[in-house]
């Protein structure tokens, strides 16, 4: 079996000498940009989150908090496969961990899209989540080590290049799984308008009675069905009877990832022993002391037993924790603080589904900006100054989105969108900057020999962000929701609720269970005056975000150069020979 897939392997894909170093980048770029459409997760929630109801929720459907944990699985084992792997690659190379890659993330897909067909949320936990997260870190860690090979005189740039594809993922994908989503979409079956059908509710939820008996039903205001692919009518749809599309898109995605992965997979090649770029000179002993930049090489083993290892990967994890959660909760976050407006402002008409989702395509922009402007910027001021700004700029745009949700709940200017879109952008250029300069960091403190393994095993901070963020996210927001729906329940007229819902308001926790009662629909009987609390759902989160960014602050403030007891040639003699 190895003999079978022995091309594959590294001492295979030795360049020769007349190799252009310019032609492994975008091969690393094409893989990055795929398995980088996981940023774009967000636009799958409105489906996930409504596939039996269509329309709207039924009480049936996965819940937002439920679905968004399938990005965090994702993320979870992007970390583990990467630090598992990172060793691996530095024994078989990146066009074999290439291909496998492919394989896991396009196979992820297609088993999740079978898990949206059947309606079992577990298949897609397993698909998407451990097969394709799995993919994802294979895929990440794959080009890294090759490219600081490849540029020993640009490090930043050079991973910048290709992490820089990671965050450019959605720019694309998020448009392609927008089309495929409305390109296999089907609207449910419409009964009429709410006045002229008979509903009933039982359990919490909605019935209609029909002449083969009752069937389920969920009652669409305005705003949601015109969210449909073709947009429908107000009022009472069967559920059951339509189609998000979801599962069509998963597999067609699957398909494509697949076939562009390996292309890519087989373009890459690293350079032979003591090979280097036609003008290169190495940094002095001086030169390189002063920059934070090791001369040396620290063994994959030994890098684990440093300070300065787990330093960065609290540097690392916080970052990321400060930027995952937002990321996977994108669109909705954008919708809930801006799109409950009031019908007819210069907010309601500006914030539609679609600015949403153009929103979730400017994350991408920009993150993927981010990922070359700033590792690039790091080659002149140093990897430690490059994150103290994420940090300190980070804290205060942070803290200043609360701020912004706050003032538009009373005053729905314009002005505060614009704070709260060039906060958020600039946020995200250094997040991916924070993955695109960690590579380079890693070689400059531990050395370029096993710096792709160490890399993998420093991702299992991203592993733990994986989990912080989007927990921070939902569990600060649910807590947010509660308050709401607590405050709003003494302000509405008990028999305006049992006019709107057909059960007493006693029963408003099983009406919220089973998601008939939500803050917008009880904003629509309360009383005039009664400011919206939606726009203020994430301040909590938002501070505590600000939180763990100051503490990754002085993680970084206090990294120094690794002592040169850990150093190859005094834990491992002779290794460097071999």
């Amino acid at each position: 079996m190895s003999n079978m897939f022995s091309f594959l392997m590294k001492d295979k894909i030795i360049a020769p000498a007349s190799f252009n170093r310019w032609r492994v980048p975008p091969a690393s770029i094409a893989i990055h940009m795929c398995i980088g459409s996981v940023y774009a997760w967000s636009i799958f929630n409105p489906a996930l989150i409504k596939e039996l109801g269509v329309v709207s929720s039924s009480a049936d459907d996965w819940t937002l908090s439920s679905v968004i944990w399938i990005f965090s699985v994702a993320i979870v084992f992007l970390g583990l496969a990467a630090a598992i792997a990172g060793k691996w690659l530095e024994d078989v190379g990146p066009r074999c961990v290439g291909v496998t890659a492919a394989c896991l993330w396009g196979g992820g897909f297609i088993v999740g899209g079978l898990g949206i067909m059947t309606h079992q949320l577990w298949m897609i936990y397993l698909g998407y989540g451990v097969l394709g997260g799995c993919g994802l870190g294979l895929g990440y860690v794959s080009p890294v080590s090759t490219l600081i090979r490849w540029f020993p005189d640009r490090r930043g740039m050079a991973t910048g290049m290709a992490i820089m594809g990671f965050g450019g993922g959605a720019m694309i994908g998020a448009p392609l799984k927008r089309f495929l989503l409305e390109h296999y979409a089907k609207a449910p079956e419409y009964l009429g308008v709410e006045g002229a059908v008979s509903l009933i509710t039982e359990g919490g939820r909605r019935f209609a009675e029909v002449a083969g008996g009752k069937v389920e039903v969920v009652v669409a205001s305005a705003s949601e069905a015109a969210k449909l692919a073709i947009p429908g009518d107000p009022g009472v749809y069967i559920v059951g009877t339509g189609n998000t599309g979801a599962a069509g898109a998963f597999l067609t995605l699957g398909i494509v990832y697949f076939i562009v992965m390996m292309i890519a997979a087989f373009q890459y090649r690293v350079p032979a022993k003591d090979w280097k770029p036609e003008g290169y000179t190495p940094p002095s002993k001086d030169e390189s002391s002063t920059k934070m930049k090791t001369l040396n090489n620290v063994h994959i083993n030994q890098a684990i037993k440093t300070p300065q290892f787990y330093q960065l990967w609290i540097v690392l994890c916080f970052n990321v924790s400060a930027g995952i959660g937002v990321i996977g909760v994108a669109k909705t976050m954008m919708s809930e603080i801006f799109g409950s407006a009031p019908a007819g402002s210069e907010m309601a008409t500006m914030v539609t589904a679609g600015f949403a989702g153009t929103y979730v395509l400017m994350i991408s922009v920009f993150n993927m900006c981010g990922r070359f402007i700033w590792a690039s910027l790091s080659d002149y001021i140093g990897r430690k100054n490059t994150y103290h700004c994420f940090f300190v700029i980070g804290t205060l745009l942070y803290l200043s989105i609360p701020f912004a949700a706050n003032a538009v709940s009373v005053d729905p200017k314009i002005m505060y969108l614009i704070m709260f879109y060039a906060a958020t952008m600039i946020i995200f250029t250094m997040y991916g900057g924070g993955f695109a300069t960690i590579p380079a960091y890693l070689a400059d403190m531990f050395g370029t020999m096993h710096v792709g393994g160490i890399h993998g095993r420093l991702l299992t901070a991203w592993s733990a962000a994986g989990v912080i963020g989007p927990l921070a996210i939902a569990q600060l927001r649910q807590l947010s929701v509660n308050d709401a729906l607590n405050a709003l329940k003494v302000k509405i007229d008990p028999t305006l609720f049992l006019e709107k819902f057909g059960a007493p308001i006693e029963k408003i926790d099983e009406l919220v269970k089973a998601k008939t009662v939500t803050i917008s629909s009880l904003m629509e009987i309360a009383p005039v005056g009664t400011v919206d609390p939606t726009p203020s759902l994430y301040n909590t989160t938002m501070y505590a975000m600000a939180f763990l960014l100051v503490i990754a602050f002085f993680s970084n403030l206090l990294i120094k150069p690794v002592n040169k007891k850990h150093y190859v040639e005094n834990t491992h003699p002779g290794f460097n020979d071999k």
